[in-house]
C-alpha cells in the first residue's frame, strides 16, 4: 500500500521524518496479506538470502551473519531520562546523547532499500488488553517474521483510526546499498559496535540499528511486549510478563489457566505445549513466551498472548521433548541458522535422529553428517540459538481461547529455575507477598558451560525478567506487591515455585520432567480449588505424601521424599546468598515486604 493508507496524522508525519532521514529508494505500507508475504519472500529467495525447503511446504531457511545470531545484551539500552530509573539490571545511556549517535547512523542508512511501514497489533486486534505498534524497517526478513509473530495490516490501521495511540518502532539493518548493488546472498547488518537496541521509556519509543536478527529486529517481541510494555503496565496497573500461558483440563472437564515464568533453558516452551502422561488430563497452549494481564470486572486477572506466532529455539526440540512444536513447524515456517540436508530439509542438534549424507551448516559450509544427533560444542551444524518462526494457529495443542480478546482468567503463577539442589519439586507461597518474594529470587545454577562464572553459584533472574524489565527492578517488585492490593486475596492467582531439575549424588535428574510435569500441574490445579492435599512447611505449602500421582514412574518413595522435603541447610545458604549478593543490588528501592519475607523464612527455618 502507498502512504495514502495512513490516515493517522502523527504516524504519517513520523514516517515522512524517518524517510527524509534514512533516504530509502521507496516507501511501502504493509497490508498483512498472504500475497504481500509471498511477494517479499520471493524477493528474498531471488536475492539468495532465503532457501526454499523442498520437504516443508512454504518454508524457508535463512543464514545470518556470525556477528548477528542472538539478542545482544551489551548493546541493549534503556535510555530513561534519569539513570536511576533504569536500575542496576539495565544498560543505561543518556537519551539525548544516544539519539544524536543513532541519528547520525540513521542518516542515509536505507539507501538502495525499501522502507516498510508495518502496522501491527500485539494481541487480538481490537482487544482492550492489546496494544498497537508501527514498525519501520528496511528488512524484508523482518516484515515476513512480523507477519507470523504479530497481527499486521489493514485491520490494525482501522482500529488505530486517525488519532489512536501507537508505539513507534524504528529499525534498520544498517547496511545501505550503492547504486546497482545488492546483498547477493549476504545477510545485511552492521558491525557489533554499531548495533544499538534502544528503548526510550518515557516516550514509549524503540530505536534499533545494525542487527537483523530476532528480538533485536522484530521489535514487537522483547522490545515492545516486555521492555516498553512493562513500563506501560506499571503506569496503567497491569502486568506484562515473560510467561507462558497454558490451559489445563481435569478428567471431569473442568479447566483452569496457568502462567509460568522460567529463565532460558528451563523448559518453558516444552511446558506450554506439554502432553500429559496422566490419564484424563489435557493441556493446551495459549502462549509460549509472553503474557499481558489486566484485571477484569470480576476482580480476577485475565491474560492474552500478545503474539501470533512462536519464535522458538530449534536445537533440543524433538518429538520427545516437544512433539507439538515439531508439528507446528511442518509448513509455513521460517527457519534461521539451522542446517540444511541434502534432500532439502532442516536439521539441528538433538532433533531426535541423525542426519544423513552431507549437511550445509549454519555458516554455509558443506560438511559430512555425524552418525549421531548431537555435534561437538563449537562445531554445531545449527547455531545453538537457531530459531523457527511458526504461526501459533498451527500448533495441534492450541487452545480455542488463545485469541479471545477478553483474555483468559489466571488461576496460578509458576516460577522456576534450573536448580540441582535445595529447591523442591514444587511448593506454594503462603500469600501474595510471599509469592512475590519467590518470584524475586528465581535463578539457575551456573554449570561448567559458563567459563566466566563460578560453577555452583546462582545466576538470579527475578521473574525471568532480568533482560526484559524496562525500568528499575526494585520498582518492578513493588509494582507486583501493589498488584496484590488491587483485589481480594481469593481472586488473586495462587503462586507456586517448581523445579524439574533436582539431581542425585551421581548427577542424574531425579524427576523425569517433560510430560510427567503434568503430575505436578494436577496437584497445582487441585490446590487452586482449595483441595486438602498439602502440608504447611517452613518454606510454604508442599504436597502431602502421595498427593502427587507417581503411577508408572521410575521414581522411588525415597526419591520423592528427597525432592519434596525442606533442605534446611540448603535454604540457609540460599538466604545468605540473597542477603549478601542479590538484594543489595536494588538498594533503597527494594520493597520492605521482601526483606520481611526473607526474615520470616529465616525464622521459620530455625
Amino acid at each position: 500500500m502507498t502512504l495514502d493508507a495512513l490516515k493517522h496524522t502523527k504516524a504519517l508525519n513520523w514516517v515522512n521524518e524517518v524517510a527524509a532521514l534514512c533516504t530509502p529508494d521507496a516507501v511501502y505500507v504493509c497490508d498483512g496479506s498472504t500475497a504481500e508475504y509471498d511477494q517479499l519472500m520471493k524477493k528474498l529467495v531471488d536475492s539468495k538470502q532465503a532457501t526454499p525447503l523442498k520437504k516443508r511446504r512454504n518454508s524457508f531457511l535463512f543464514r545470518s551473519d556470525p556477528s548477528d545470531v542472538a539478542r545482544v545484551e551489551s548493546r541493549t539500552f534503556i535510555a530513561s531520562k534519569k539513570e536511576e530509573d533504569a536500575g542496576p539490571t539495565n544498560h543505561w545511556t543518556d537519551p539525548v546523547e544516544l539519539k544524536k549517535t543513532m541519528g547520525d547512523l540513521y542518516k542515509g542508512c536505507m539507501k538502495g532499500r525499501t522502507l516498510y511501514v508495518i502496522p501491527f497489533s500485539m494481541g487480538p486486534v481490537g482487544s482492550d488488553i492489546a496494544k498497537i505498534g508501527i514498525e519501520i524497517t528496511d528488512s524484508e526478513y523482518v516484515v515476513c517474521n512480523m507477519h507470523i509473530m504479530t497481527r499486521v495490516g489493514t485491520k490494525v490501521l482501522e482500529v488505530l483510526g486517525t488519532d489512536g495511540v501507537f508505539v513507534p518502532c524504528l529499525h534498520s539493518v544498517g547496511k545501505p546499498l550503492a547504486a546497482g548493488e545488492s546483498d547477493n546472498g549476504v545477510w545485511p547488518c552492521a558491525p557489533l559496535e554499531h548495533k544499538y537496541i534502544s528503548h526510550f521509556p518515557e516516550e514509549r519509543l524503540i530505536w534499533s540499528y545494525g542487527s537483523g536478527y530476532g528480538g533485536n529486529a522484530l521489535l514487537g517481541k522483547k522490545c515492545f511486549a516486555l521492555r516498553i510494555a512493562s513500563v506501560l503496565a506499571r503506569d496503567e496497573g497491569w502486568l506484562a510478563e515473560h510467561m507462558l500461558i497454558l490451559k489445563i483440563t481435569n478428567p471431569e472437564g473442568k479447566s483452569k489457566y496457568i502462567t509460568g515464568a522460567f529463565p532460558s533453558a528451563c523448559g518453558k516452551t516444552n511446558l506450554a505445549m506439554l502432553i500429559p502422561t496422566i490419564p484424563g488430563w489435557k493441556v493446551e497452549t495459549v502462549g509460549d513466551d509472553i503474557a499481558w494481564m489486566k484485571f477484569g470486572k470480576d476482580g480476577r486477572l485475565y491474560a492474552i498472548n500478545p503474539e501470533a506466532g512462536f519464535f522458538g529455539v530449534a536445537p533440543g526440540t524433538s518429538e520427545h521433548s516437544n512433539k507439538n512444536a515439531m508439528e507446528s513447524v511442518k509448513e509455513n515456517t521460517i527457519f534461521t541458522n539451522c542446517a540444511l540436508t541434502e534432500d532439502g530439509d532442516i536439521w539441528w542438534e538433538q532433533i531426535g535422529y541423525p542426519a544423513k549424507g552431507k549437511l550445509v551448516d549454519w555458516k554455509g559450509k558443506t560438511r559430512d553428517a555425524l552418525p549421531k544427533d548431537k555435534s561437538p560444542k563449537g562445531e554445531e551444524f545449527a547455531h545453538p540459538n537457531a530459531r523457527f518462526t511458526a504461526p501459533a494457529k498451527q500448533c495441534p495443542a492450541i487452545a480455542n481461547e488463545w485469541e479471545d480478546p477478553n483474555g483468559v482468567p489466571i488461576s496460578a503463577f509458576l516460577f522456576g529455575g534450573r536448580r540441582p539442589s535445595t529447591i523442591p519439586l514444587v511448593h506454594q507461597s503462603r500469600d501474595w507477598n510471599h509469592g512475590v518474594f519467590l518470584g524475586s529470587i528465581v535463578g539457575s545454577e551456573i554449570t561448567a558451560a559458563a567459563l566466566d562464572l563460578k560453577v555452583g553459584s546462582i545466576r538470579r533472574d527475578p521473574f525471568a525478567m532480568l533482560p526484559f524489565c524496562g525500568y528499575h527492578m526494585g520498582d518492578y517488585f513493588k509494582h507486583w506487591i501493589n498488584i496484590g492490593k488491587k483485589t481480594s486475596a481469593d481472586k488473586l492467582p495462587k503462586i507456586f515455585y517448581v523445579n524439574w531439575f533436582r539431581k542425585d549424588a551421581d548427577d542424574n535428574f531425579i524427576w523425569p520432567g517433560y510430560g510427567d510435569n503434568s503430575r505436578v500441574l494436577a496437584w497445582i490445579f487441585d490446590r487452586c480449588d482449595g483441595k486438602d492435599n498439602a502440608v504447611e512447611t517452613a518454606i510454604g505449602w508442599m504436597p502431602k505424601e502421595g498427593a502427587i500421582n507417581t503411577d508408572g514412574l521410575d521414581v522411588s518413595k525415597e526419591q520423592m521424599k528427597e525432592i519434596l522435603s525442606v533442605d534446611v541447610e540448603g535454604w540457609k545458604k540460599e538466604i545468605a546468598d540473597i542477603r549478601e549478593n542479590h538484594y543489595p543490588k536494588f538498594g533503597n528501592k527494594l520493597p520492605k515486604e521482601l526483606t520481611e519475607a526473607l526474615e520470616t523464612l529465616e525464622k521459620r527455618l530455625q
